[in-house]
């Protein structure tokens, strides 16, 4: 085990709708603050997207990225990961604009396609905040969500040329393959990060022994020294799969983007509350969390000014 661990706060991400709960940040003020309160608490980085002020709905406007940027980084040093997965609808240029126009220090890099599917949702709730929240989950059931190798290749050049180190969101095993063809072309450079993304319908469940077997498979393609790694688990197996991550020697991700309660039944008010629960059960390993300059050198990064 590492005595020192990333904690990624994703702060309120594409899949949740305001329906759902109503700590889920919405405005460019909202959500800044909350990646603010949640690095102070103990992220190392927080994981940002980007959202409609007037309705929750997920946006690309990079006019709402630059205020919740500039503000996180006026207030606290933290590594700022956008977000280049985007929302339903998004066209690769879209969702890849970020990374040009602020240069972060990290950005999510998905690296593959899969069935994205949030439409079983969609049955659970009867009564809607906003008009788009039950549409957008429904139409999921016909969504797939695309990462061609075209699309990879074109991220790749884009995050090299900006300085930007890409975190690989591996939705199942066969985007660890894509990962390990991508470096042999010399499109990556290790150490890689990878982020295991468990628990989304259409992709790897998150379960224990689908965490193993990630790991498993990691090894085998890439070594030791190789890469660096962070896990998260959907929903109410968000701590199950973070705890079990940390104990294995990886990192792990909290926060509103992927789970939106504290405990059974009762709902997270904030990021920063699910980030001091992990905090909590590091230190019940004599574990703690890194602080940003030492996340940066665990992964490799170069601080910007």
């Amino acid at each position: 085990m590492a005595s020192k661990v990333i904690i990624s706060a994703a702060i309120t991400g594409s899949i949740h709708t305001p329906t759902m709960s109503p700590y889920l940040p919405i405005t460019p003020e909202e959500i800044a603050q909350q990646a603010i309160d949640a690095a102070r608490a103990g992220a190392a980085a927080v994981h940002i997207h980007a959202r409609n002020p007037d309705n929750g709905m997920p946006s690309a406007d990079l006019n709402l990225f630059r205020q919740i940027i500039e503000k996180i980084r006026s207030q606290v040093d933290v590594i700022i990961c956008t977000t280049t997965g985007g929302g339903m609808g998004m066209t690769v240029e879209q969702r890849v604009a970020v990374v040009p126009e602020f240069k972060p220090e990290l950005a999510s890099f998905n690296m593959g396609s899969i069935n994205f599917a949030l439409f079983p949702v969609a049955a659970k709730y009867k009564e809607w905040k906003y008009d788009w929240e039950k549409p957008l989950l429904e139409a999921s059931k016909g969504f797939i969500f695309q990462n061609t190798f075209a699309d990879l290749e074109k991220v790749c050049q884009i995050m090299r040329e900006n300085g930007t180190k890409p975190e690989l969101e591996i939705y199942d095993v066969g985007h660890l393959y894509n990962a390990a063809y991508l470096l042999s072309q010399g499109l990556l450079e290790p150490p890689l990060y990878l982020q295991f993304v468990m628990g989304i319908l259409g992709g790897i469940q998150s379960t224990i022994f689908d965490l193993v077997h990630l790991k498993a498979t990691a090894d085998r393609l890439f070594g030791a020294g190789q890469y660096q790694w962070s896990a998260f688990g959907a929903g109410r197996m968000e701590f199950p799969i973070c705890t079990t991550a940390v104990l294995m020697g990886g990192n792990c991700r909290v926060g509103l983007e992927d789970n939106l309660y504290l405990g059974k039944g009762q709902l997270a008010k904030s990021n920063a509350e699910l980030v001091e629960k992990m905090v909590r059960i590091l230190k019940e390993f004599s574990m703690e969390p890194a602080t940003p300059d030492e996340a940066r050198e665990i992964l490799g990064i170069r601080k910007k000014a």
